[in-house]
């Protein structure tokens, strides 16, 4: 089986305790600092990552860090479950599966905007009311800057590209003069 999949499967878990809890905020927040303090330790990180370490002691050891740093009973409990199952070399993907979860869950999609000059504030809420109305969900944009662009901007929401640049426009007017 996929580690993608296991992953999803430990965080839809994860997601469906949060909803009954009304806690997806607050476990989603707590998740990132615990994947984030794993990240930062390599020690830590060793522990979840090595194989050869039984999982019943990765379980007492990571519940033991995680009660130090005051993490939640939910999570703790969520963390055992998952190291005793010798899973916990997934963290990583859980989280991210988890964030993409919680995103779906708050109705919030992602989107990359790629532009030839940085976009102030003002023109990336713009964006975002635009998008919002268009697709009836919260966007969550991902800026990228490319001078080749020359001018404008591509919006990639999904698998749909808007291409609003100044190179989109002119290859556009290129193949209708090629084809005329």
């Amino acid at each position: 089986m996929s580690h993608l999949l296991i992953a999803h499967r430990y965080a839809k878990a994860l997601l469906q305790i949060a909803v009954k809890q009304n806690e997806v905020t607050g476990l989603h927040k707590e998740l990132n600092t615990i994947v984030g303090m794993v990240a930062s330790q390599h020690d830590l990180e060793r522990l979840c990552l090595h194989p050869l370490i039984p999982p019943s002691r990765k379980a007492a050891a990571f519940d033991e860090i995680l009660k130090k740093a005051n993490a939640s009973k939910t999570i703790r409990h969520f963390f055992v479950v998952v190291a005793k199952a010798a899973r916990l070399n997934l963290i990583y993907e859980v989280a991210v599966a988890f964030h993409n979860l919680v995103d779906k869950y708050k109705g919030i999609i992602s989107a990359k905007v790629t532009c030839a000059q940085p976009l102030t504030e003002a023109q990336l809420q713009a964006l975002n009311t635009s998008f919002s109305n268009r697709t009836g969900k919260k966007i969550r944009f991902a800026t990228q800057h490319d001078p080749s662009l020359l001018g404008g901007l591509k919006i990639q929401v999904g698998s749909t590209i808007y291409d609003a640049s100044l190179q989109g426009r002119l290859r556009m007017l290129k193949e209708k003069l090629l084809s005329a």
